[in-house]
């Protein structure tokens, strides 16, 4: 029986179910050891922005052990360096990583679907024109606030396509690589010797990582290629979740995901709750309810955790209160959950009261 016609408390139930296997693998010692050894290797630290689609996978989609590109993401992939708290947060980032030595290679991701338009990005009305030119946008912004040297903080433009998972690299002059055309053969020397040509400005260290990042994703693309791929899957999104620390949460049309970054977080949450109404109204999910998750990460025990709670407290509160105020139909059937990730083991912990 599919997750989604399930009854409400089983779809909450599975859903912590997911969040302690995540936590669990993610913990394993097999699985430390991987991330020691690849970061051994390849050193650049490695951000994405991208959509909260559940599709698009890049750690899957590279075959990098999680925990080692750190993603972004938010509602219909909308990004903007001027939000006071995207602004911070990625810099908090970018400084903490440089004090440690590394650079950044920060990816700023669109998607799209060859086969069909309809499978492209909803938050752009499936046009991927504009998706490009708003991720252009933003790699310029993080130009101006970063540097146009490209020495320690390199934007990547990447589309990611989601029928096949592969990369499209945007480079110098235009150029692009299509990771899906590129024979299953090419190594990282070949790899690194036509990403040169594209990003001629790139350090040569963060030139070989990206080489073993595209390396991953010819072999990924090459698995799905061999598989039966459902690809026309209805949008079912029985779920709000508002805030960081939903990475365990990598399925299709599952939730909803508005990161903590825009001023104005009452419009995509009313956006969001829109949808889940018409996934209701249309019979693509039960009427019985609905989540409504609030998360935080946090670093260290102490104070770090208490001002997590709070925010995941607040940011419940609000977007609850949005719910009601101008979704009134849909607010009865709204459970509401607080949670908080412990970023050293990725375990989500329920906060009560």
């Amino acid at each position: 029986m599919s997750i989604h016609r399930k009854s409400i408390l089983e779809r909450i139930d599975w859903l912590h179910d997911v969040a302690r296997r995540y936590s669990a693998a993610y913990c394993d010692p097999e699985a430390c050891m991987a991330r020691e050894r690849h970061r051994a290797r390849h050193p650049t630290a490695i951000a994405v922005l991208k959509c909260m689609d559940g599709r698009i996978n890049i750690p899957i989609a590279t075959n990098t052990p999680p925990g080692i590109i750190q993603p972004f993401r938010n509602l219909g992939g909308f990004f903007d360096l001027g939000w006071p708290h995207l602004g911070e947060v990625l810099e908090h980032y970018v400084h903490d990583r440089v004090r440690g030595g590394q650079r950044v290679l920060m990816i700023i991701t669109y998607h799209f679907s060859r086969g069909a338009e309809h499978r492209s990005c909803a938050g752009f009305d499936y046009h991927t024109k504009d998706a490009v030119a708003h991720v252009f946008g933003v790699k310029a912004q993080v130009e101006h606030v970063f540097g146009r040297g490209h020495g320690t903080v390199y934007p990547l433009v990447c589309g990611f396509e989601t029928d096949e998972d592969a990369l499209i690299l945007h480079g110098a002059g235009g150029a692009t690589l299509d990771v899906s055309t590129l024979p299953a053969t090419e190594d990282e020397a070949g790899l690194r010797s036509r990403l040169q040509t594209l990003f001629p400005d790139m350090p040569q260290q963060m030139l070989a990582d990206l080489a073993r990042l595209v390396a991953g994703n010819i072999a990924h693309v090459a698995a799905v290629r061999q598989t039966d791929r459902q690809l026309d899957i209805e949008h079912r999104e029985w779920m709000i979740c508002v805030g960081r620390g939903f990475d365990f949460l990598h399925a299709p049309n599952l939730a909803l995901i508005i990161g903590p970054y825009s001023p104005d977080l009452a419009d995509p949450i009313r956006k969001a709750g829109g949808i889940i109404a018409g996934n209701m109204k249309s019979g693509r999910i039960p009427d019985d309810g609905f989540l409504l998750l609030a998360s935080a990460p946090y670093q260290e025990i102490g104070s770090d955790r208490a001002r997590a709670e709070l925010k995941v407290r607040f940011m419940a509160r609000f977007a609850a209160d949005v719910i009601r105020r101008d979704l009134p139909e849909l607010a009865p059937k709204m459970t509401v959950h607080t949670a908080v990730l412990n970023w050293a083991t990725r375990g989500l912990e329920t906060i009560t009261g």
